[in-house]
């Protein structure tokens, strides 16, 4: 393992698979608490326990490093999605799985969520290639999931974006309000439950079709 000299002559003194990973988290951090406009990166560089140097070296700008975190978030939603909102599963055991690796990210990543949900709140400029590009093929890709799903039988024919749009709602929730679950709770989160009740409303609640003739 070696260490990754800058051009110039100087060297950055510690092995890229190192450093990279541990100012990513910080970034996280510091982003998903302060935002992009209150956060810096002398206090990334500091939290990350390198130079300011060297952070610029791997990632050039604060919006560079900035965007790197915000797409690093997307990515391991989508590699969620295609572990578990797969036709190889049935609806029950992918969706049980995908909500519930959707929540232990809000869990152990909760500054990521809050940074990608304050992002969207301000238009989503730094993520709107990605979000019209990526992840829209990835929709596309899930709502063919469901289809055949429907298709067995293991769920009722939905409106695929808008049924993603509310297990992305539900699930995030998790994440952007956890001080109001925590408050109204009297105590943490029980996961398990939480999984339960989200899968038991996407399995089981009404389409809108059925809605629509039982109120007339």
């Amino acid at each position: 393992m070696c260490s990754v000299a800058i051009p110039g002559g100087r060297n950055l003194g510690i092995p890229r698979e190192i450093a990279v990973p541990r100012i990513m988290s910080e970034a996280e951090r510091i982003f998903g608490r302060h935002g992009f406009a209150g956060a810096s990166m002398v206090e990334i560089a500091r939290a990350s326990q390198l130079p300011k140097a060297n952070v610029h070296y791997y990632f050039g700008t604060k919006e560079a490093l900035y965007r790197a975190v915000l797409e690093n978030t997307l990515s391991g939603w989508l590699a969620d999605a295609r572990h578990w909102l797969s036709p190889h599963r049935t609806a029950s055991e992918g969706l049980r799985g995908y909500i519930a690796a959707k929540l232990a990210f809000s869990r152990d990543h909760a500054d990521a969520s809050k940074l990608f949900a304050h992002e969207i709140l301000r238009g989503g400029e730094h993520v709107h290639t990605y979000l019209t590009t990526t992840l829209r093929m990835h929709v596309d890709l899930i709502g063919e999931t469901l289809a055949i799903w429907a298709g067995r039988g293991e769920i009722r024919a939905v409106d695929p974006p808008y049924f993603i749009f509310s297990l992305w709602a539900m699930t995030q929730f998790y994440a952007d309000m956890n001080s109001q679950i925590t408050a109204v709770l009297n105590g943490e989160v029980d996961f398990d439950r939480a999984t339960g009740t989200i899968l038991g409303l996407l399995l089981h609640g009404e389409s809108p079709e059925r809605l629509d003739a039982t109120s007339k």
